[in-house]
């Protein structure tokens, strides 16, 4: 038997935006999760310096996991040692570490929808079942804690996200500590992807370890550190599971790149560029929320975090990936279509990343005012 694995349409969109490119076209990239900056310079150049004298290797930096675990000391106040991070070619891998220490299959794993494609398909990539919980406005498109207690049976687990990818969404404090009631109450483990942490335009998210302890914690350094190219990303695991993560990270992934690991340790303390690329983030959420009105989408979700909007076009469109690729074939504009992250009602939404550059967000808008108002 093998698994049903759903493609992942944004990556469409993506490929014919780099055709359209290649011929000539000009393409604003929306349609991926990606900042358009690179590295913080001194991380930068401590790759340079250690590529020029080390051969490298299978290796995982001491510094790096000690630096991580201080992280949530200062971050969260909460206590995480060293032997509890281990390091990933990104949040991907951490995932599917993450769930093979924890389930069997034909496990029950709930998660909100929508919610970012690859879980799902991970999950059955796996032989675990996704219960998708639908989320709606009502909800802010997050799981709730009566949801997840009404839930008979209970699942065997929960993934968590806040902010969470496609809507930008955060879970209040007071909702994850109800929700962390409820996943004790049941014996529901927990899956919190926190690698949209510190992209946030209120107040911070918090980490779901400040309400379960026992929290397996995904996180990367691809958004808030800007350096999706070096996949280097790292899970956090109890200390009950850290001979099981070892096996199986030994196994399937062995290290990440050893440049990454690093260039990654010097990014820690890069905080003022960091910051800097926040303030882009706000001034593109803010120009996109200004000119949804004049593109004719009035219901949003709320953008807390990350770097999306995500958009209800069920006025104009029963098939959001025709409607996204219409608007990039005319336009020269990729975004994401809703039917990734929700597959029963994601063909009436849409998703944008905001960050891009300032200079080409304010393009992208001008191109498509006039192209939605002809759809108006």
């Amino acid at each position: 038997m093998i698994a049903h694995v759903e493609p992942f349409h944004a990556t469409t969109i993506g490929r014919l935006a780099y055709e359209l490119a290649g011929q000539g076209r000009d393409v604003i990239h929306l349609e991926y999760g990606q900042p358009s900056t690179g590295a913080p310079a001194a991380a930068i150049a401590a790759a340079h310096a250690v590529l020029d004298s080390e051969a490298g290797g299978y290796w995982e930096s001491p510094a790096l996991r000690e630096r991580i675990a201080r992280h949530y000391a200062e971050a969260y106040g909460v206590t995480v040692s060293p032997e509890q991070v281990f390091l990933t070619c990104g949040a991907s891998p951490a995932f599917v570490l993450a769930l093979s220490c924890l389930f069997r299959p034909g496990a029950r794993v709930a998660l909100a929808r929508p919610g970012y494609v690859a879980y799902r398909n991970a999950l059955r990539t796996l032989y675990i079942e996704p219960v998708e919980m639908a989320c709606g406005p009502a909800e802010r498109y997050q799981v709730t804690a009566a949801a997840l207690d009404a839930m008979d049976p209970a699942p065997d687990g929960l993934i968590v996200a806040s902010p969470a990818n496609p809507t930008g969404t955060v879970i209040a404090p007071e909702e994850l500590a109800a929700i962390a009631e409820v996943c004790a109450r049941k014996g529901i483990a927990v899956i919190s992807d926190e690698i949209y942490h510190g992209l946030t335009y209120g107040p911070a998210a918090q980490s779901m370890l400040q309400h379960v302890p026992d929290t397996l914690v995904v996180n990367s350094f691809s958004k808030w550190f800007s350096m999706a190219g070096w996949r280097l990303g790292w899970l956090v695991v109890p200390p009950a599971l850290i001979d099981a993560a070892r096996a199986r990270i030994a196994n399937l992934f062995l290290t990440p790149p050893v440049l990454a690991q690093h260039a990654g340790l010097v990014a820690f303390d890069c905080d003022e560029e960091l910051h800097g690329h926040l303030a882009n983030y706000a001034r593109n959420r803010e120009l996109l929320l200004a000119a949804l009105p004049r593109l004719g989408l009035a219901h949003i979700a709320p953008p807390d975090g990350a770097f999306y909007i995500w958009a209800d076009i069920g006025h104009l469109t029963d098939d959001s990936f025709a409607f996204c690729r219409q608007l990039l074939a005319d336009t020269g504009v990729a975004t994401a279509p809703g039917v990734d992250f929700d597959p029963i009602d994601g063909n009436r939404f849409i998703r944008f990343s905001f960050a891009a550059s300032t200079p080409e967000i304010e393009d992208a808008i001008e191109r498509m005012v006039v192209w939605f108002a002809a759809r108006a």
